[in-house]
């Protein structure tokens, strides 16, 4: 049964034991092209460096092209109410949240695609 990791550590700590790492940097990468947002990431890059990186993608969309970053959260398919509960008065924060949101839909779709 499907269970929602509780933050990011998490979610790829769980996606490491599943050896679903690299289907998740695949389903990112291919997500943020159909975007038009490519972000490119490795298949050799270490967690810490992959979630900055998605991180300051996300942190460079709300700041830049606030547009292309709804469009980003509406292919990914991100819960709308998910996103209106965060609180944006900080930027750095609402992106670190918001990049957790964005791994955690990414991930649901790997595991799900892996185990069905």
């Amino acid at each position: 049964m499907y269970n929602p990791p509780a933050n990011i550590d998490a979610l790829i700590s769980q996606a490491e034991e599943e050896h679903l790492y690299f289907k998740l940097i695949e389903q990112v990468n291919k997500d943020f092209a159909l975007a038009n947002e490519s972000l490119d990431v490795p298949s050799s890059i270490f967690p810490f460096e992959f979630k900055n990186l998605v991180q300051e993608k996300i942190y460079k969309l709300i700041q830049y092209k606030f547009a292309e970053y709804l469009n980003l959260l509406y292919i990914i398919d991100v819960p709308e109410d998910q996103i209106k509960k965060l609180d944006g008065s900080d930027l750095v924060e609402l992106s670190e949240q918001v990049a957790f949101l964005v791994l955690k839909r990414e991930w649901q779709k790997v595991w799900f695609r892996n185990k069905y």
